[in-house]
């Protein structure tokens, strides 16, 4: 088929949107012709990926906004804004792109944000959503915890949400879809509410080579016993939940570290805090380092502390389960659905009190059972090998495509390998 991908984030040896954005054009071209969508800034990353792995059945096209109107957009302040409107220029550049090429299905696949439209959608073509998250929100009985710009981050998201499910392209998104996936089972019904015909829970996958190349770390028993967490230091990602139960775990398990990878507005209110918890000498912020780099620290660890109050498909748990490293996490949203029993501790989210000491707990139980590690790290490698390979996902894609533009155009896809 030809396949025209709308990609906003989209750049090879990153995390987050823009890695998922990337892997998933992988994936697609593997079975079909694609065009892919996305914004200028990328381009050097994908040309220089490109040069090194090229990629005969994909085109890229980049667009962006008029300079006057992305002013604003500066270190992803303003980027919801600047988002809407590259969807509404980036329908006219697939318009023109149809009348060429004459595509026979679109795909929305970053940002994977439900409350927002794909302006593709408007095509005269099958249309697929997604995976689209955003359906969770940090739990009310923890906005106590949370620093004034946590709150305020909270509530302004809270009144996107509301208008953004009230926003007749954003239903309209949702009714021309063959099929809306989603991150989790929280965004699904948020999906369905939308007026999604079908929908399905689809979290994006990791890439073969990342699995692999994960896969040959060695299991670590050594000592001290280290902690480590990955991301964004912001609030929703349960940074200050995670040092205060260090803390407590340190109590009990002296000879251990936290190590801290990632940068953000909550790096100095948690440096101060970790000095007042009396922790600070066993506490190492990395700051933002380069993706390889951040893989080394997190191979230097035993266990991923991610206590995400609100996270719909973190690539930081699925890296570490790879790696064969336990995850500690909140039973929350996306980590809730990655993590189980047998690959990690999921802690219940009733009070930050309440949290903190089932995380602490759960550090120490880790910490004084390296046998319990292990085989929950070689647990979680086949969980990851089973359920959320790239590969696997990408196969499970051109058959949803197959399916969706049968229905749509039933009389000229009767010789389908989906029957």
């Amino acid at each position: 088929m030809k396949v025209l991908v709308s990609a906003y984030a989209c750049s090879p040896g990153r995390g987050s949107e823009a890695g998922a954005g990337w892997h998933s054009a992988l994936q697609i071209v593997r079975f079909h012709e694609v065009w892919v969508l996305t914004r200028p800034c990328n381009e050097a990353a994908i040309s220089t990926a490109l040069a090194q792995q090229p990629l005969a059945n994909a085109h890229w096209v980049y667009f962006d906004l008029p300079r006057w109107a992305r002013w604003w957009n500066r270190q992803d302040r303003g980027i919801h804004f600047h988002y809407y409107l590259w969807q509404v220029g980036a329908y006219f550049v697939g318009r023109r792109l149809h009348r060429q090429v004459r595509f026979d299905l679109a795909h929305h696949v970053t940002h994977g944000c439900y409350w927002m439209p794909s302006f593709l959608a408007l095509l005269p073509v099958p249309f697929v959503w997604g995976p689209v998250g955003g359906g969770e929100s940090t739990p009310r009985g923890f906005w106590g915890s949370l620093s004034l710009y946590g709150k305020v981050y909270e509530i302004m998201r809270s009144i996107a949400q509301w208008i953004g499910r009230r926003d007749p392209f954003v239903r309209l998104t949702a009714w021309r879809a063959g099929i809306g996936m989603a991150s989790t089972e929280g965004t699904e019904a948020r999906l369905r509410e939308l007026g999604c015909r079908e929908t399905m829970v689809f979290p994006t996958g990791l890439p073969e080579c990342d699995r692999l190349r994960l896969g040959g770390i060695p299991f670590r028993q050594g000592s001290p016993f280290r902690a480590c967490s990955v991301g964004n230091l912001l609030h929703l990602k349960g940074c200050e939940l995670g040092l205060r139960a260090f803390a407590e775990a340190q109590l009990e398990v002296a000879s251990s570290e936290y190590w801290i990878v990632g940068d953000g507005p909550e790096r100095k209110r948690l440096e101060v805090l970790s000095g007042e918890l009396g922790v600070a000498a066993n506490v190492m912020f990395w700051g933002m380092i380069p993706r390889e780099q951040a893989l080394e620290r997190l191979a230097a660890c035993d266990v991923l502390l991610h206590p995400s109050l609100h996270d719909s498909n973190p690539t930081a748990c699925l890296e570490a389960m790879a790696a064969g490293r336990p995850v500690i996490c909140l039973d929350l949203s996306g980590p809730a659905l990655q993590v189980t029993g047998d690959t990690g501790i999921k802690v219940p989210a009733l009070t930050p009190k309440q949290a903190v000491t089932g995380l602490a707990s759960a550090m120490v139980r880790l910490a004084r059972d390296p046998a319990l590690r292990e085989r929950m790290g070689r647990a979680a490698q086949c969980r990851v090998e089973e359920h959320y390979s790239s590969d696997k996902k990408g196969k499970t894609w051109a058959a949803i495509y197959e399916r969706v533009v049968r229905e749509r155009h039933p009389s000229t896809r009767e010789a389908s390998h989906w029957d």
